[in-house]
């Protein structure tokens, strides 16, 4: 018996002989973190009005983009480019202390939150001391990933078209490599099977949300086997890697060539489980993303 391999840490499948076994392993931790900014990129220019040089305002732009990347937020110093997400930052003084404000603007222009960092030392602020700015940086960037999060469920509960508020569409693309009919039947079958109450196959490549190719290997194993390694690949509109499906199957030659037949459809069915948590994994992952 071969185990699975996945070559992403998405899925875990196993499976035996002619017929693979049943879904097996957890698939893939919930996507709990800020995967894209609310544009795709948040922009951070430097602030005029945060009590800071212009050398220090870039460096704490600089700060802030770090400790935001660091949260899994995109973002970027230097001036907004386009309609695009951004921060507006500034300080203000009292008592010897300096505290940072932060207003997310959206590309309309419009307010969408508004966050008041934690004070710091007024001297060493304004000396643009790199150990407050960073520190200053990290600890309010914490604050504003979550303000993030916040403002894109409100957003996305407001979508129609939000893949919160409708049924994901895939689109079953190619599957090459495989011996005999393999590459028709396997295609076919993953159609069959991936269907779900939860998730709709499409044929239209432009109302497509996901799309799934597969690459088939094949080489000699002992005992007169073949090793059939099957890579699903799911990839988002943008076309990129959302998630992997990876099956190794020990098989007969014979089983496969020149028809897959039942081979196919028990590989299919299994595979299209785990397609199904991948596309559900980053539905969720995207709805505690900022709106794009």
């Amino acid at each position: 018996m071969k185990k699975l391999a996945a070559a992403l840490p998405f899925l875990l499948l196993a499976a035996c002989g002619t017929a693979p076994q049943p879904f097996l392993g957890k698939p893939g931790a919930v996507g709990a973190k800020l995967a894209q900014p609310p544009a795709p990129v948040l922009f951070i220019p430097a602030p005029p009005h945060a009590g800071l040089s212009p050398a220090g305002a870039q460096a704490y732009a600089q700060a802030l983009a770090n400790a935001l990347s660091a949260q899994d937020v995109p973002a970027v110093p230097g001036p907004v480019q386009g309609q695009n997400w951004h921060l507006e930052v500034s300080a203000s003084a009292m008592d010897g202390e300096m505290t940072p404000h932060f207003a997310i603007k959206g590309p309309d222009g419009k307010d969408y939150g508004d966050v008041t960092g934690a004070p710091q030392p007024q001297a060493q602020w304004v000396m643009a001391n790199p150990a407050v700015l960073n520190a200053s940086a990290t600890q309010d960037g914490a604050t504003l990933e979550r303000q993030l999060t916040q403002i894109n469920a409100a957003i996305q509960q407001s979508n129609p078209e939000s893949l919160e508020n409708r049924t994901p569409r895939v689109l079953v693309g190619h599957v090459t490599g495989a011996p005999g009919d393999g590459d028709q039947a396997l295609a076919y079958d993953l159609g069959r099977y991936l269907a779900s109450p939860d998730l709709a196959v499409t044929q239209n490549p432009a109302l497509a949300d996901f799309t799934v190719n597969a690459t088939v290997k094949t080489k000699p194993d002992a005992g007169g086997q073949t090793l059939v390694e099957l890579d699903w690949v799911v990839r988002d509109r943008n076309g990129r890697v959302t998630g992997q499906v990876t099956q190794l199957h020990d098989l007969k030659l014979t089983d496969i060539t020149p028809y897959w037949g039942d081979v196919a459809a028990a590989a299919a069915q299994e595979a299209a489980s785990g397609v199904q948590d991948v596309v559900s994994n980053a539905v969720l992952k995207k709805a505690t993303a900022p709106v794009k």
